[in-house]
């Protein structure tokens, strides 16, 4: 039997496994990954940039077990929870998360200084920022205008870590919560990725059940791309060491919902071209949370490998590494990621994740129990009236 501790730090750990993973190749397509390093075994590896002189002039490093963002705001949402002890929503994001983000220094690994994490984000999660900060807007309408991307996904897992076992409550609260960052299939992969972590703290869990949660969950072009991945994933389980194939099936699939291709940079030549990327669609989803779980399949929950490959596939591959470790996580506990990994993480960020996730640990526990008094109340309650 695994315990609620084990699975909480499996999430923990399993994000910032996937993120360190997936940091060293970030942006880089499958044929360059696969020309540099074969696939993307260790965290212990050194990031494509390292050498660059644009590198040392701008003071940033990855690499060797650096996290980056992905993991930094998930350890300020923890922080949210840590200190309300309730269940979010988008004021939250307006209040309690902006003070995280912009207000509270913190050691910044990729930096190698104390800064706000704020400093380290990427402009769709600046918006935040922004919006609540400058803006003064209200706090539901936060996403508008955003770039739509897995910015709010990336970050989401510890919602669906208050709401374990109960993935519609999970998804409900983290499209409240995210909705004061992200809009359109931003959001709602915000939404699908919290209720994936819920369903996989069930006891017993197969992966079949968390893509079926998925599916009764997602809408619109998030739904469509999960299952047209996921199809493809269980038709190539015979050939997943053909990883040429499995790429190319996989981002063919994607296409269909992601326009970008490999193309994922945004350079000056292309201001005033007119295109479909990160806009807000019905039909459109984000690449990261398909991909994942078409790992997560296409590995029968296998977690190392799921990692390994998923963000040896190219692209956004540290939000894809984080998204598998927190669903595999969930549901296997911290011991399906290595000692020595762990280890290397907690050498190399400086956060003592282990402290935040006691912390974080008593404080989702202390969320459950009353969820679950309110439950027993409420039952009482409807039998009283009939």
């Amino acid at each position: 039997m695994i315990s609620f501790a084990d699975r909480v730090k499996g999430v923990v750990f399993g994000t910032a496994f996937g993120d360190a993973m997936g940091a060293v190749v970030e942006k880089m397509t499958y044929s360059q990954i696969k020309e540099k390093y074969g696939r993307v075994e260790t965290t212990r590896t050194k990031w494509w940039k390292a050498d660059w002189p644009e590198t040392a002039r701008l003071g940033r490093m990855r690499g060797q077990g650096i996290i980056t963002d992905d993991t930094l705001m998930t350890l300020a949402l923890m922080n949210v929870y840590c200190t309300e002890r309730r269940h979010l929503d988008a004021y939250d994001m307006a209040n309690e998360f902006v003070k995280e983000i912009g207000f509270r220094p913190r050691y910044i690994p990729e930096l190698g200084r104390e800064a706000l994490i704020l400093d380290r984000l990427f402009y769709p999660e600046k918006h935040i920022f922004n919006r609540h900060v400058l803006a003064n807007c209200e706090p539901r309408e936060g996403g508008y205008g955003n770039m739509v991307n897995c910015g709010a996904a990336m970050y989401i897992a510890p919602v669906g870590v208050v709401n374990a076992c109960n993935p519609k409550a999970a998804y409900d609260e983290a499209i409240l919560f995210a909705s004061g960052h992200q809009i359109s299939y931003g959001l709602e992969a915000a939404g699908v990725l919290a209720c994936c972590v819920a369903k996989a703290f069930e006891p017993g869990v197969t992966v079949q059940d968390i893509v079926d949660t998925a599916l009764r969950y997602a809408k619109d072009g998030t739904k469509r791309a999960i299952q047209d991945l996921c199809e493809k994933a269980m038709e190539l389980r015979p050939a997943k060491q053909e990883r040429d194939r499995v790429v190319q099936a996989f981002h063919e699939a994607i296409a269909r919902y992601s326009p970008m291709g490999d193309d994922v940079n945004r350079s000056m030549d292309k201001l005033g071209i007119p295109s479909n990327h990160y806009t807000p669609s019905r039909l459109f989803s984000i690449e990261e949370l398909p991909m994942a779980l078409a790992y997560i399949v296409l590995h029968d929950g296998d977690l190392l490998e799921a990692v390994k490959d998923g963000v040896s596939s190219g692209r956004d591959t540290d939000s894809i590494g984080v998204m598998i470790g927190a669903i595999l996580g969930a549901m296997q506990g911290v011991a399906a990621i290595p000692a020595d990994e762990i280890s290397t993480l907690e050498e190399a960020n400086k956060q003592d994740m282990e402290t935040q996730c006691s912390r974080f640990i008593e404080a989702a526990a202390a969320i459950l129990k009353e969820d679950l008094e309110f439950s027993e109340r409420r039952q009482q309650q409807l039998r009283s009236i009939q």
